[in-house]
């Protein structure tokens, strides 16, 4: 039975780092850099390693092991009244994630160091819990997420197939407008997500543009969100962290949020706004395994 890679499924860590990475010479020289880090199936010094490569990258290098819908976030998504939803594709990434923000910084550098030479970092994010389990809205992140039970059943590629152990990973930054939001009474704020603020409770009838109903999992499957916040005082937001079985589902709930499906946009993304993206495949731990003893033994 292959195995997922254990760090998606790591809860009560404050801290993260996002290193999306950009191959400076030989992809697979990138991949084997990657795979022969400190194994991503325990931790490292207490720190939490998942690592995952642009879906051309690791078919070009394993493709036995990549399911058949996957691909990278090549291109645009555009919705109505100008509204885009940038591809900002990068070769690999990085996931740290700990206790405190000065081991995963440590374990950053290390990781950075270790690939010097077939590696440039092309985009840098440094993440927090906020409120234990709220987004910057003050809304809870995260309410419809399967159980980690479950999430091993229904966001992990299961054996048999192409890619057996692994995950699809889309990464992408969220800019809050907090002075927009903030401006919102409560009963508005519920309105544009769908639910109620103080305790999570799904609005009845709810809106057909709110965030929940463009992002309802009934209706393209069932993703596990890793959210964290991200940013400074005066520039900040979320960082979407999103595992799925494979990328259908996350791209039409890309599509959906756009109002590429309904034609009613999500009303959360006239206070929020995407400034990259990127889908990632997670192998598991016996790929990742075999590419690094590959190169140890090579």
């Amino acid at each position: 039975m292959a195995s997922p890679q254990t760090g998606i499924f790591a809860l009560g860590t404050a801290s993260h780092a996002y290193l999306e990475l950009d191959a400076t010479g030989d992809v697979g020289a990138l991949v084997a850099a990657v795979a022969s880090l400190r194994e991503p199936r325990t931790t490292m010094g207490g720190v939490n390693l998942v690592a995952g490569f642009r879906p051309e990258l690791w078919r070009a290098i394993r493709p036995e092991d990549t399911p058949a819908d996957a691909a990278g976030f090549n291109s645009d998504i555009a919705g109505g009244e100008g509204f885009v939803m940038p591809a900002t594709q990068h070769d690999a990434v990085l996931w740290i994630s700990g206790s405190s923000y000065d081991v995963v910084f440590d374990a950053a550098r290390a990781a950075i160091g270790a690939l010097d030479g077939v590696a440039s970092v092309g985009e840098e994010t440094s993440s927090w819990s906020y409120h234990h389990d709220l987004d910057l809205t003050g809304f809870i992140d995260g309410t419809e997420n399967p159980t980690l039970v479950e999430a091993l059943q229904v966001v992990v590629v299961p054996d048999g197939s192409p890619g057996a152990g692994g995950s699809m990973l889309l990464l992408q930054k969220w800019e809050h407008d907090a002075t927009a939001w903030e401006s919102l009474g409560v009963e508005r704020q519920e309105q544009v997500i769908g639910r109620t603020k103080a305790d999570s409770v799904e609005l009845d009838p709810r809106p057909a543009d709110s965030h929940v109903a463009s992002t309802d999992q009934d209706t393209f499957g069932t993703i596990l969100r890793r959210n964290m916040a991200y940013g400074t005082v005066t520039d900040h937001g979320t960082m979407f962290v999103g595992f799925a079985a494979g990328r259908i589902p996350l791209q039409t709930m890309l599509e959906s949020m756009a109002g590429l499906k309904s034609g009613a946009r999500d009303a959360l993304t006239r206070y929020t706004k995407p400034v990259s993206g990127a889908f990632y495949i997670v192998p598991s731990i016996e790929s990742i395994d075999d590419l690094a003893g590959a190169t140890a033994t090579g």
